[in-house]
């Protein structure tokens, strides 16, 4: 048997292909949009990918199930669970539909489908036997269920899909499939999970790839209080402290559930000229500057949104943008198809082009005011794009707390009458959307250093 890990450290996210080596067939789990890699993992190993599958319906990205399932001619095997409203709406002529206990074999290799709801109501686990060496299975893929020292959120589905107090029921079903399912596992079974470290699925997720059961059964904050049916303290301790979850997400599950559009063949981006890129910009384009903030802040583009080149660009491109719009990215032209391929990850598929430089565009300075001045600010609303936990650790008086994730869905809610000073944390977050406020009319300024510099501020000037 073969396995590799694919792993996208913007979203935190996991995806594997688990290859039959002896007949050449493999499957792909979770894949992304850009199924580049995984065909090209497959050719490399001399694998056909021959099955493609998810574990649910994923709220946090684009799904590629179905344009590498149109590419390949694979099977398509999808969640038949979770009931009116959380079943695929989508069926291209080669799909399956999975249920609790339903198996298949990918060559010698036994997958069999675990309903695990709890994150969603629709969720399956996939449980892997390598059959030449016996009926005993040696890793479970989980998704969105157990993480390494975690578990999947239940509130998602409230915080982002209209849900109403679905966290509660989705608590209680998270119990029952640890309890039923996962538990009842041999302790040496490796888990892979479907997202790592800084993924918004969870509030504490583990940063190496994998775990087993034995070791979340004796190490995990969960372990005990599922054993011993404390089904109230689980409930209590899971709830607490979730993070914001971004608005995107709810387009990111309709999206997943009804089919993501496909892609197939994809020309080149094309380089275009200022003139052009003028002309779109003022017909109501949006230009995504993927400069450092600081090269940003010292000329911003009018119609621009800052999302720098890094870690972050997904993440912030699915917070900040409506796929709605035409986008034009301003970037290297190294990185210009790089970056597409990033944006499709969060469905924005709208981008005409790119151009290298600012030059010939109408720019403006937009430098962050420094702590110091904030009381020249007085009548200003500060607006903390941060966490609500953060904000809820320490805060600058009078400030309104809105995730940055939040502001194109919230944007009414904002005063057009009145100057808003932006901060997060440390001015990374709110400069991109300090960025997103100014293109759509607001007059605004950013806090230098955000609430780090303020505090050491406060601390500076506290008498000893």
């Amino acid at each position: 048997m073969y396995l590799q890990r694919f792993y996208d450290t913007d979203l935190a996210q996991a995806s594997y292909l688990i290859g039959c080596q002896q007949t050449g067939e493999c499957l792909v789990v979770d894949p992304v949009r850009d199924i580049t890699p995984y065909l090209e993992e497959a050719q490399s190993q001399k694998l056909r990918v021959t099955h493609v599958t998810e574990t649910h319906i994923h709220a946090d990205y684009l799904s590629g199930s179905r344009e590498l399932a149109k590419a390949t001619g694979a099977r398509l095997l999808l969640s038949d669970e979770g009931g009116e409203g959380w079943r695929y709406t989508y069926d291209d002529g080669h799909q399956t539909k999975l249920r609790d206990g339903d198996t298949f074999t990918v060559g010698n290799i036994r997958i069999q489908a675990l309903h695990t709801p709890g994150h969603t109501p629709e969720h399956l686990s996939f449980l892997v036997t390598d059959m030449p060496r016996g009926d005993t299975p040696s890793m479970i893929l989980t998704g969105d269920f157990v993480f390494v020292g975690d578990l999947g959120r239940p509130d998602l589905l409230d915080e982002a899909a209209g849900g109403q107090d679905t966290r509660f029921v989705g608590a209680r079903q998270l119990f029952a499939s640890l309890r039923d399912k996962f538990l009842t596992l041999p302790d040496f079974v490796q888990v892979w999970p479907g997202h790592g470290s800084g993924s918004a699925c969870g509030k504490a997720l583990g940063a190496v790839p994998t775990t087993t059961v034995g070791y979340e059964r004796a190490l995990s904050w969960w372990g005990k209080l599922v054993e011993r049916g404390d089904e109230e303290a689980f409930t209590r301790e899971l709830l607490s402290g979730q993070p914001d979850a971004p608005l995107y997400y709810g387009r990111m599950k309709t999206e997943n559930r009804d089919g993501p559009a496909l892609l197939g063949e994809v020309k080149p981006l094309a380089e275009l000229k200022v003139d052009e890129v003028r002309r779109r910009l003022a017909a109501g384009a949006r230009l995504i500057d993927t400069r450092k903030k600081e090269e940003h802040q010292a000329a911003a583009p009018a119609h621009s949104v800052n999302l720098p080149d890094g870690n972050t660009f997904e993440t912030w491109a699915g917070w900040l943008l409506r796929p709605e719009r035409e986008f034009i990215l301003l970037a290297p032209a190294g990185r210009a198809e790089t970056l597409r391929r990033k944006l499709w990850m969060v469905g924005i598929d709208h981008l005409v082009g790119y151009v290298t430089a600012a030059e010939g565009l109408d720019t403006a300075p937009a430098r962050p005011i420094p702590v110091a001045n904030l009381p020249q600010h007085a009548d200003a609303l500060i607006l903390d794009v941060r966490q609500k936990t953060e904000h809820e650790e320490g805060a600058i008086p009078g400030s309104l707390q809105l995730h940055a994730g939040h502001l194109p869905w919230r944007l009414n809610d904002l005063p057009h009458d009145r100057e808003i000073v932006v901060h997060c944390q440390g001015g990374a977050r709110s400069a991109a959307a300090a960025s997103l406020l100014r293109t759509e009319g607001f007059d605004v300024a950013e806090l230098a250093g955000g609430y780090d510099a303020w505090a050491k501020a406060q601390q500076e000037t506290r008498p000893a």
